[in-house]
């Protein structure tokens, strides 16, 4: 079911609600994405869980009339979608940007139950200064968005194993997008020291992460109380949508084992 509610800034923030159970599970996608990211979790849990799917404000359904873009707006755009939710409990589930969203949103919301990162946050101690996000990314997003989506992007986002038609579906999905809009949704991620909102999550963490790339656990419990992660191997960036059977099993596995430890 469609449906939209309004962000503290009067943003009109959309999502799709489904499915049946006394947990939901809020997805919440990462940067350029939108709810739709989602779908193959959509239908394997829907008949267990209520399952939202969200457009962040500037993506997919939602408003992109925003003036100033920050961590903590993204954070109320999630926090906005949580209150509709009458649900007796929350699980958060973040991608990329928005693993660091989740974060600050789980500090907002009574009833959540743990927070699920997928590949994201994979060391909190791991920061970049504005300068070297500069030089890094946003120079290449300026001078020629459309070629560094293509042709600079792949090498950090995709493995070898990455099916062509999810290639092209993210890049597909990027390029609607202006440079500078892609720079504006993308900014706060490094204005933001996300280690002070993750100390002081109380939930459980746990995470899905892409073999692309490692994980430093001992970094991130310097920081969140109860952490764990889970590899998934072969994939890139976008597991859900690379190899679902395979992560829609570990996210099973997952959503037991928090199950059984909190009954």
């Amino acid at each position: 079911m469609e449906k939209y509610t309004q962000s503290s800034d009067g943003q009109k923030i959309h999502y799709q609600q489904n499915g049946h159970g006394n947990t939901a599970l809020l997805f919440v996608h990462g940067w350029l994405g939108n709810a739709e990211w989602w779908n193959h979790q959509l239908e394997y849990f829907k008949d267990r869980y209520q399952i939202v799917q969200m457009d962040l404000a500037g993506h997919g359904q939602s408003d992109t009339s925003r003036k100033k873009w920050t961590s903590e707006l993204y954070a109320d755009d999630i926090k906005a979608v949580a209150s509709q939710i009458d649900s007796k409990e929350i699980i958060l589930v973040g991608h990329s940007m928005s693993g660091a969203y989740v974060l600050e949103a789980a500090l907002k919301i009574s009833n959540l139950k743990a927070l699920i990162l997928i590949d994201t946050v994979k060391d909190l101690d791991e920061t970049y200064t504005e300068e070297q996000v500069e030089e890094f990314l946003f120079v290449h997003y300026r001078s020629d968005f459309k070629n560094a989506v293509e042709n600079i992007l792949p090498q950090y986002l995709f493995a070898e194993k990455t099916p062509a038609d999810v290639r092209q579906k993210i890049q597909n999905e990027f390029l609607q997008n202006t440079s500078e809009t892609a720079i504006d949704l993308l900014e706060p991620l490094y204005k933001t020291d996300f280690r002070e909102a993750a100390s002081k999550v109380t939930v459980p963490v746990r995470a899905i992460n892409s073999d692309n790339s490692p994980t430093n656990i001992e970094n991130n419990r310097k920081y969140l109380k109860d952490y764990n992660y889970t590899e998934i191997a072969g994939t890139g960036h976008y597991p859900m949508l690379e190899n679902p059977e395979e992560f829609n099993r570990i996210l099973e596995n997952i959503l037991q084992e928090l199950n059984s430890s909190s009954n």
